[in-house]
C-alpha cells in the first residue's frame, strides 16, 4: 500500500476511542469508516476527509485543501488536506472530527453478506449434496 504509515497512525489514534471503527484498504491507501460509513482516510501522505454536505463549502476554503479528484471527476463530499493541514495533532484531530460528524450522519451499514462461493472457499458455509 502507498500511504503514510505515521498519519495513519496519529488518525487511529484520534479515532482510537469511537465506537464502530473499522479499516479497510481502499484507493491504494486506507480508509478508516465508522459504522460502515467512510470517514477519512490517507492516501499517499494525504489525508482525506468525508464531509457533510453543508460543511463542504466552508471546509474548500480551509488553507491546504482541495476537492478530492481521484478519477479525473472530483468527488463530491470528499476534501484532500495536505501534509502542511494536518501537521499539528490540534489540526487532525478537527479534521478527524469533521469526517466523524459526517460518517456517524448517515445510516450505520451492515457487513456486507459473503457469496455462497467465497463462504464456501473460507470455509464458512458447508457444501449441501445434490441429490439426482
Amino acid at each position: 500500500m502507498s500511504y503514510d504509515e505515521k498519519l495513519a497512525a496519529r488518525v487511529r489514534r484520534a479515532l482510537n476511542r469511537k465506537q464502530g471503527l473499522s479499516e479497510r484498504k481502499m484507493f491504494g491507501g486506507i480508509c478508516f469508516m465508522l459504522n460502515g460509513n467512510m470517514c477519512g482516510g490517507v492516501l499517499d501522505d494525504e489525508l482525506i476527509v468525508r464531509v457533510l454536505p453543508d460543511e463542504y463549502e466552508a471546509a474548500m476554503k480551509r488553507p491546504h485543501t482541495r476537492a478530492f479528484d481521484f478519477t479525473g471527476k472530483p468527488m463530491k463530499g470528499f476534501v484532500v488536506v495536505s501534509p502542511d493541514g494536518c501537521r499539528s495533532d490540534a489540526a487532525l484531530k478537527d479534521w478527524v472530527a469533521v469526517g466523524a460528524r459526517c460518517a456517524r450522519a448517515l445510516p450505520a451499514k451492515g457487513a456486507k453478506k459473503r457469496s455462497r462461493k467465497k463462504q464456501l472457499r473460507a470455509g464458512v458455509a458447508t457444501p449441501t449434496l445434490i441429490r439426482r
